[in-house]
């Protein structure tokens, strides 16, 4: 097992080795995150839908003991519903694995939910969106909290910066995601023993999207666009390299600042290049401007990329109804030329009984159904929690030795539905196609959306929708 002291040692000394230069900003305290405490176990009373059936994936163990978990994600600003699904798929994870119920909210401060005798001790802390902020927050995590290990960020420059600055210095597991920059786990300069996500990355948008599309229409012929940052960089980069690979042609690719809003003038430059086909790297901050100008405009070619998150559909499904008309129909949809877009995961691209039984439990504890982020969140809290029980071990760096390599048990994709590479520690699982479907009155309440993923065109497997061990920059 693990010396905890030694873990502190190693982060006092590195700190002291790198001076205020290297960690500036980071040694304050926990930036006047509110307090509150809320503990779930098994003797709770129960509304979660659980069922006995559900209950029998729980792993029996004899492992006891409190596994301290620091966890960072934006739980205010504009951003703060990354946070909060994120922090719902985490909680549902260990809910499921605990056969009990999820915390509920999304609050900073310290929470406790039991999976069988070990206590998981969750410390929140809110980001804010910012890659300092993570910074400062998780040095304040590892070095007066003294947790375990690390979780979050769903800010892929924040997750950059938490591993080279924090992770790497003070030797403490971290487990990435949302943030979905491939790089996080395929950069020499951020991946290591100590580092994984069972999230899913934009290689794997592009990988299971750009094949679809090379292989199951008629495009041949890509115009990209990106937000001048570490995400929308990734997206172009990696569909870039697939569509290339699959013979697609790429007539240009232009980054843009986040919000960008003067759309015509790119888009008749996709038109005048010959694209077939255009893909937008962006989140809820530009694509709605972008496709506004798209539904707006004379453009005869297709709009791809991956399916967002509920506030971004809601937006851009109010942007539809406007351009087409209400009521929305599968006929105005598809005469609109959008899609077919990827998806990480949605509530209705898995059928099985742990997703049946994550759908019931998240609608019913935060009023939504599971969205984009959750299933890689729910995933970590499983693997970490698989972790605690094969290793026989609360400390970090057994649990991260145990989760080298794992596949995880209990997944929304699935039992097995996700396993971590030993290269570099990314889960591979499997990604699906889907069109924008006007939504259906069964989702209705929980969706909040006008549009919502059909009912998957294709599954990509989690082999190809993977980045192969010769593809990434990282040897572990």
């Amino acid at each position: 097992m693990a010396d905890d002291s030694v873990s502190r040692r190693r982060w006092l000394t590195a700190l002291g080795a790198t001076g205020a230069a290297g960690l500036a900003g980071c040694t304050g305290g926990d930036g006047g995150q509110d307090e509150t405490t809320e503990s779930t176990t098994a003797g709770d009373t129960t509304e979660s839908g659980m069922t006995e059936t559900t209950a029998k994936t729980t792993e029996q163990s004899s492992v006891s003991g409190k596994v301290k978990i620091g966890v960072l994600q934006p739980t205010s600003g504009d951003l703060k519903y990354y946070g909060q699904q994120a922090l719902w798929g985490f909680y549902s994870g260990l809910a499921y694995k605990g056969d009990t119920d999820p915390i509920k909210g999304s609050s900073t401060g310290k929470h406790t939910i039991s999976v069988g005798d070990v206590d998981y001790e969750l410390v929140v802390r809110d980001t804010q969106f910012s890659a300092k902020k993570a910074q400062s927050l998780a040095t304040n995590l590892v070095k007066d909290e003294e947790v375990d290990l690390l979780f979050g960020c769903a800010s892929s420059g924040a997750a950059n910066r938490v591993i080279k600055t924090v992770v790497k210095q003070a030797q403490v597991p971290y487990v990435a995601g949302p943030a979905a920059s491939a790089d996080v786990t395929s950069s020499s300069e951020t991946c290591g023993n100590l580092v994984f996500r069972a999230s899913e990355n934009t290689a794997m948008d592009a990988r299971s999207g750009g094949k679809y599309v090379a292989n199951q229409t008629d495009v041949s012929k890509v115009y990209l666009f990106g937000a001048d940052y570490s995400f929308g960089k990734a997206v172009v980069n990696n569909y870039e390299q697939v569509l290339k690979d699959e013979g697609v042609e790429i007539v240009g690719k232009k980054f843009v600042p986040q919000g960008h809003s003067e759309w015509k003038g790119l888009l008749d430059n996709a038109k005048s290049a010959g694209a077939q086909g255009i893909v937008g790297g962006f989140t809820v901050s530009t694509l709605p401007k972008l496709f506004t100008s798209f539904l707006n405009g004379d453009y005869d070619y297709r709009v791809f990329g991956g399916f967002a998150t509920r506030i971004t559909n809601g937006i851009v499904g109010q942007t539809l109804q406007k351009a087409l008309g209400k009521p929305l129909t599968k006929e105005k949809l598809q005469g609109a030329n959008l899609g077919p877009f990827t998806t990480r995961y949605h509530w209705n691209q898995y059928d099985n009984e742990i997703n049946n039984s994550f759908v019931d439990t998240y609608t019913s504890t935060y009023g939504a159904v599971p969205d984009l982020f959750t299933s890689g969140t729910f995933t970590a809290a499983s693997a970490i929690a698989q972790g605690v029980n094969e290793s026989g071990s609360t400390e970090g760096a057994d649990i991260a030795e145990a989760l080298r390599g794992m596949t995880v048990t209990d997944t929304p994709k699935g039992e097995n539905g996700y396993t971590f590479q030993k290269y570099n520690n990314q889960a591979r699982s499997a990604m699906t196609v889907a069109n924008p479907v006007p939504t259906t009155d069964e989702w209705a309440d929980n969706w909040k959306a006008a549009i919502m993923p059909s009912e998957p065109l294709a599954t990509i497997d989690a082999k190809e929708a993977t980045i192969p061990k010769s593809g990434v920059d990282c040897s572990l």
